[in-house]
């Protein structure tokens, strides 16, 4: 068939059979091998290396894999342990719980109650976690108080007392309805450290929890994990199978045959091969060992699945090379009118590509008015030429702001300005093609954008404009969660006209009412300039203390200042261009301030365009982030740079002050006094320079002073509150709120020890 094509190709060209001669066997062959020959070379390498020194390296790296994950069970374990023994220490669970009444002492009893809620939620693996108090009258909180029966109390909490290990991981049953099930369970006799306990604070952890934490040494789906201890009496595993599975027993002889620890081998079972790494996991009381076996037909097959799929494609790429190394090796020569119809197809398609393009930059600079020189003729014969019909049609330009980034309902933050005005551009172009014939929407990256809809004479538009907007306010709440301001255009007869109709939707915008969420303002119907509303007001009351909370470096206070001002701005209806405006004059206040502190703006900020930057944010609560961010921040900590050095002077005189003054009755005011500042100032510069509060500064110097008297003389209760500047009554309630005991018993613990 072949010989055939050839003679009939060369009987058209006038030449005879054969004529390519040795050059087109010589490329025959050469594009042959080198399109065929590497790829079956590379599928072979690879599954030879997949079937010994990959399988070898796997089970290196499958080692030392579950080997780390082994690691972080062990840490996660050992924390549980550590948690349950630190909680058996807390004196909640002291001695005073043998024999308590815990129906009279409510109280108490919801405080336990509490304790093991807060415990049961600090590890996800907990299910439960439960307190058992012996005697008389068992009592059980699992969490909530509840009165055992002798049976119950005798067959499943005491012989957990009975055990000689204060702390210990077991398999029990806790539920009598669940005979048959027992849960890993952890358990520490309390008190914590007592020869001689009188009950148990027990964990008890979800099986599936346990199961999940397991498979995290588990890297395929098949195979088997689990963890049991040494003696064989815990035995836990992902797929919740027993001890006694002879898949598990075969596992544990050929373990205990090895004679080591840990390490990593293969295992044949059921004309299968595991790779099986195990190891030791060292525990309260009693060592715990760790097995996971995993067929190797999961770690290998992709490898051999991939390079049997290489020669395959290579076979297929050989006999495809044959082919068109044929075709390739001939000359070929088509038509000139061929070629200039591809170019021309290419061009034409190019074209198609970038004509959106090509209208949106015409747009964007008829709006801002780049085009003002060109006639109105001029301009409708250029958008002719961009495939638009605007003969006996007139113009229609509505301008969208997005708005409601901040707010808690959106998943955007700052820097998604972009991507947001992308998403709402999309969907304006969706539903204007919906409503109207020819529609263009220009994206202006800020949260904003402008759509020129072009509308026939004969053609009313107020309609299908209210129900567009409409229905793109819906689908902005709904899809982006934010809230859109819509202003549009009077009719416009002349193209010539647009950019001024544009910057009065742009206006109109700014008129936006701050209290309303989704606004449509109709220019045709809303007349902005003709509004009886009040004027603003403006809060220069709010504006003073701001400034001077900045001079005097009282950072809190001017933040809540300038959240009072803002708000003040954005009350009783107030419109977005107020708002702004009034920041505006706050920012030139604010930087007067500066100015006259000593400090150069233009330092300051980086020479910055604070008033553009303002100028360009629309939501109050931005614009709040922002001036803190950008104006008092930098300010404060400028201010708070210079004072330092000063502020650590006084902060030293003042502990000095308290030092030396302690036990008479003294207070912020009477260290502001003896310092020279006042008292806002120093509570202020000392809880930055010690990290303390002052009232919590004093009262710990004066239970240190207190404690060194109880311990090392004989003085009363009384003379001792005194001798630290308290009244005998207070001075027991706040050491007591303070050290968990009283003086007296702290005298008396001091003395023992």
């Amino acid at each position: 068939m072949l010989s055939k094509v050839r003679a009939g190709l060369a009987k058209r060209r006038g030449r005879p059979v054969g004529s390519q001669g040795r050059f087109y066997k010589k490329s025959l062959i050469t594009i042959f091998i080198v399109s065929g020959i590497p790829g079956l070379i590379l599928g072979a390498l690879i599954y030879w290396m997949a079937g010994g020194r990959v399988e070898r390296e796997l089970l290196q790296l499958h080692y030392r894999l579950i080997e780390q994950r082994s690691q972080n069970i062990d840490d996660q374990l050992g924390n549980l342990e550590l948690l349950l023994s630190h909680w058996a220490f807390d004196n909640k669970f002291d001695y005073s719980l043998n024999g308590f009444d815990f129906v009279k002492n409510f109280e108490r009893t919801q405080d336990i109650t509490r304790t093991l809620v807060a415990m049961q939620g600090s590890n996800a693996m907990v299910k439960k976690a439960e307190l058992y108090v012996g005697g008389k009258s068992s009592v059980l909180f699992n969490p909530e108080y509840s009165v055992l029966d002798e049976r119950a109390s005798s067959d499943i909490y005491e012989p957990l007392i009975a055990r000689k290990n204060v702390t210990y991981w077991t398999q029990w049953t806790l539920d009598a309805k669940r005979a048959d099930t027992q849960d890993l369970t952890l358990v520490h006799h309390i008190p914590g450290g007592s020869l001689h306990p009188f009950g148990v604070l027990l964990f008890q952890f979800d099986k599936e929890k346990i199961a999940d934490l397991l498979k995290t040494m588990t890297p395929y789906n098949d195979g088997e994990t689990f963890m049991m201890q040494t003696s064989g009496e815990l035995f836990v595993s992902t797929s919740g199978s027993a001890s006694t599975l002879p898949f598990v027993l075969a596992l544990r002889e050929k373990i205990n045959s090895l004679g080591t620890i840990q390490g990593s081998f293969f295992f044949d079972w059921e004309k299968s091969t595991y790779t099986v790494s195990f190891g030791s996991l060292s525990r309260i009381a009693e060592d715990w060992m760790f097995v996971s076996a995993s067929p190797i037909t999961s770690i290998t097959s992709p490898v051999l699945v991939i390079s049997k799929l290489i020669i395959v494609v290579s076979l297929v790429a050989l006999l495809l090379a044959a082919f068109l190394s044929w075709l390739a090796s001939r000359r070929i020569y088509l038509p000139v009118w061929r070629n200039l119809h591809d170019e021309s197809l290419e061009l034409n398609t190019k074209l198609a590509e970038q004509l959106p393009h090509v209208k949106d930059s015409f747009l964007h600079q008829l709006l801002q008015g780049y085009l003002t020189a060109f006639s109105n003729e001029d301009l409708l014969r250029r958008m002719e030429r961009f495939k638009w019909e605007v003969r006996e049609r007139y113009f229609i330009v509505l301008y969208a702001q997005l708005i409601g980034m901040t707010t808690m309902e959106g998943n955007f933050r700052d820097g998604d300005e972009g991507l947001i005005t992308f998403a709402a551009i999309n969907m304006m172009e969706e539903l204007a093609s919906q409503h109207f014939e020819q529609s263009n929407a220009l994206n202006f990256h800020d949260l904003t954008a402008g759509i020129v809809l072009i509308i026939p004479e004969n053609q009313s538009y107020s309609e299908a404009c209210q129900a567009f907007s409409e229905e793109l306010m819906q689908s902005i709440n709904r899809i982006l969660k934010m809230r859109i301001t819509l202003a549009i255009s009077r009719p416009i007869a002349h193209i010539s006209d647009v950019p001024l109709a544009f910057e009065r939707v742009k206006q109109a915008v700014s008129y936006r009412n701050i209290e309303i969420a989704n606004q449509i303002i109709d220019m045709s119907k809303d007349n902005l300039e003709g509004e009886s509303e009040a004027e603003p007001q403006y809060p220069f009351t709010l504006e003073r203390e701001l400034v001077q909370a900045l001079r005097t470096g009282r950072e809190d206070d001017a933040q809540q200042l300038l959240a009072s001002f803002l708000h003040a701005l954005s009350c009783k209806g107030a419109k977005g261009i107020d708002v702004q405006q009034g920041m505006l004059h706050l920012l030139g206040n604010v930087q007067h301030a500066i100015m006259v502190s000593g400090i150069n703006p233009n330092r300051l900020f980086k020479g910055a365009n604070l008033y553009e930057q303002l100028s360009q944010i629309r939501e109050p609560k931005r614009i709040l982030e922002w001036f803190q961010e950008k104006v008092l921040t930098p300010f404060l900590n400028e201010l708070s740079g210079r004072t330092d050095a000063q502020v650590k002077r006084i902060i030293e005189e003042a502990m000095i002050y308290l030092q030396q003054n302690y036990m008479k009755d003294i207070s912020l005011e009477n260290c502001a006094e003896h310092t020279g500042t006042n008292i806002f100032f120093l509570s202020k510069s000392f809880k930055q320079v010690t990290g303390k509060n002052f009232i919590d500064y004093l009262t710990e110097l004066r239970m240190e002073k207190a404690k060194e008297l109880l311990r090392e003389s004989v003085m009363k209760i009384n003379d001792v509150a005194e001798q630290v500047g308290y009244q005998h009554s207070y001075f027991n309630r706040i050491f007591k709120k303070l050290e968990g005991m009283t003086p007296t018993r702290y005298r008396e613990l001091s003395r023992t020890s």
